[in-house]
């Protein structure tokens, strides 16, 4: 009679008889390449949150990366930074040093608009532990049309926005603003390389002036994890 012969892509594994430690070591063969088969498979999986690698073996990487967001002063970029709020007044984000930052560009007709709402609620119950920033951007969908008086009447008349707006800018494109190639560009920041993809993208910013966590739109400003990352 034949040998039997398991049949796995893309290797042909064949099962000799001759004594047990033969059997052992071919079976042992065929269950790691289904262990690398089903590693490979998990990896496609598409993530909403995007975090600085915090693992033992990526800490030595992750800490040479930071330092390319800093200046040889060792002061972090964000810092550096000074930009108009929405009513024309200078803001210096020297001001932010040693608090988290969040950091979302925001719009007045898309489906992600009622997170003004939780926007709001995230800054009246942990505003002692973030500091929330709003960038209005037509960047998407044409979905920011007005001016910065029409989005200043809108977010406040409508959701009752007390944390700190500014003035329109463009997130991404030709003539994206530097802040945001700061927070897409892992050059700059040390890790992250994702712009945002459509309104309502959240970026969080450490006490040192570290970009530590992107969050995707369909992550509400009330959610479990980035309430977590927030009070961590």
């Amino acid at each position: 009679m034949p040998n039997p012969v398991f049949l796995y892509q893309p290797y042909f594994f064949e099962i000799k008889p001759k004594s047990i430690n033969d059997n052992h070591t071919t079976m042992k063969n065929v269950f790691i390449a289904l262990a690398a088969a089903a590693m490979m498979v998990t990896a496609c999986g598409d993530a909403k949150v995007k975090s600085k690698p915090v693992t033992a073996a990526s800490e030595k990487v992750e800490t040479v990366k930071e330092n390319k967001s800093k200046r040889p002063d060792g002061v972090s970029e964000f810092y550096t930074f000074k930009m108009n709020d929405i009513d024309g007044n200078t803001i210096d984000f020297a001001e932010f040093k040693g608090q988290k930052v969040l950091l979302v560009n925001v719009a007045s007709k898309c489906g992600y608009t009622p997170q003004y709402e939780g926007l709001q609620k995230l800054q009246e119950k942990y505003g002692d532990k973030v500091t929330i920033l709003g960038f209005p951007a037509n960047n998407f969908g044409g979905q920011e049309p007005g001016s910065n008086k029409d989005i200043k009447s809108f977010c406040t008349g409508n959701y009752g926005v007390t944390f700190q707006m500014f003035e329109k800018i463009s997130v991404k494109g030709d003539d994206q603003h530097p802040l945001y190639q700061w927070l897409s560009m892992k050059d700059k920041n040390g890790w992250n390389d994702q712009e945002p993809n459509w309104n309502f993208n959240k970026y969080l910013v450490n006490e040192n002036g570290e970009l530590v966590k992107y969050f995707g739109s369909k992550v509400k400003p009330m959610s479990e994890e980035l309430v977590a990352a927030i009070v961590e």
